[in-house]
């Protein structure tokens, strides 16, 4: 190990529950800000076609015309594509195909899974962490440059900071190879642009880059778990080598085809800004509050906030039948963080004035 101070390993005795996740938190009967998966009914264009699966499961699950519909979709060829079992599972085929790797590092806070998923595999895993106190700002230099395994959000999960591409691109480099989890990209938007702002789905030219992506937050289907991952074939081929066979079920991949047509990427362009404009709602009644503090710019499905006794508040907002997601369990952030999902403007102000309450008993 070189003696970069840039990365850290993770502290003895003091670890976060890195497997846990919001719908431990979203139980029945509680108002579900706590899971970042849209909720809204599947359209017909989406519903029907996996419906239609549902009279041919005796057949084995063909995924070449999913790969090429993804494929398509992302100006790549099909064998530049590994359709997964959700997100969740391209980390796994990440952490046990690239057992070879020397120097693994996270950029946290973010979603815990891929972490999780090195550790589980045997990899002894360093931090970099990001600082609330910069807005999250990725510094592409923090980074160890002997580092030959980096994984990154972007957005990230949870503080819902978009870095920019140039600075995660600047992570890639001969000999390392670089994850990007994305699987919120589909819920950015900037001004003046057509597509996913920050978006390295459809680069070919940085060496060793991995993209996931997930389908499950935008469109509802966590429980069908499909996602995907963009990369060189060379390296895709050594995580489906260790894939377990026909991972990815008939009508997984029937909505995997759906969700890449043009009808779905339009209609998520126009869900990313409905959503961009109920986040600037939940933002500002936010700021109404005192001592509550949404750090970084926001760009996602999600808002992490700052508040004293976030502990106890959860705790009294599931008292009054609300549920956020605790952020003590991201390496990073501590008991004092709590991340909200973006809702539509009545459950927005519903959830500020319980809040308000909450934080004057």
């Amino acid at each position: 190990m070189s003696d970069q101070p840039s990365a850290v390993a993770p502290p003895a005795g003091v670890e976060p529950d890195l497997a846990h996740h919001g719908d431990a938190e979203a139980t029945a009967g509680l108002i579900d800000l706590a899971v970042n998966v849209r909720r809204a009914r599947p359209p017909a264009w989406l519903a029907d076609p996996i419906a239609a699966t549902l009279t041919d499961l005796a057949r084995y699950p063909d995924p070449a015309p999913a790969r090429a519909a993804v494929a398509a979709r992302h100006r790549r060829h099909p064998n530049e594509v590994l359709l997964t079992a959700g997100a969740a599972e391209g980390f796994v085929l990440i952490a046990q195909a690239l057992r070879g790797v020397r120097r693994p590092v996270v950029v946290h806070p973010q979603f815990t899974e891929p972490e999780a998923a090195l550790r589980a595999a045997g990899h002894p895993v360093e931090r970099v962490l990001l600082d609330a106190a910069d807005g999250f700002r990725l510094d592409p230099s923090r980074v160890p440059a002997d580092a030959d395994l980096v994984m990154i959000g972007n957005p990230t999960n949870p503080t819902s900071v978009l870095h920019p591409a140039q600075a995660v691109a600047a992570l890639a480099r001969p000999g390392r190879v670089l994850v990007v989890d994305e699987a919120f990209a589909d819920t950015t938007i900037a001004s003046g642009h057509p597509g996913e702002p920050e978006s390295l789905a459809e680069r070919r030219d940085l060496p060793g880059l991995l993209v996931v992506r997930s389908l499950t937050k935008t469109w509802g289907l966590a429980g069908l778990r499909i996602g995907y991952l963009l990369g060189a074939p060379e390296l895709l081929s050594r995580l489906a080598a260790v894939q377990p066979l026909w991972a990815v079920s008939t009508p997984a991949l029937a909505a995997a085809s759906a969700c890449a047509s043009a009808v779905a990427v339009q209609a998520e362009r126009a869900i990313a800004a409905d959503l961009a404009a109920d986040r600037e709602h939940l933002v500002a009644r936010l700021a109404e509050l005192p001592g509550v503090r949404v750090v970084g710019r926001p760009a996602s499905a999600f808002v992490l906030l700052h508040l004293p006794r976030a502990t106890a508040i959860r705790a009294a907002l599931r008292e009054r039948g609300w549920a956020v997601r605790r952020g003590d369990t991201f390496p990073g952030l501590g008991p004092d963080w709590l991340r909200v999902a973006v809702r539509d403007r009545n459950t927005t102000d519903a959830f500020i004035n319980v809040l308000r309450e909450t934080m004057e008993a």
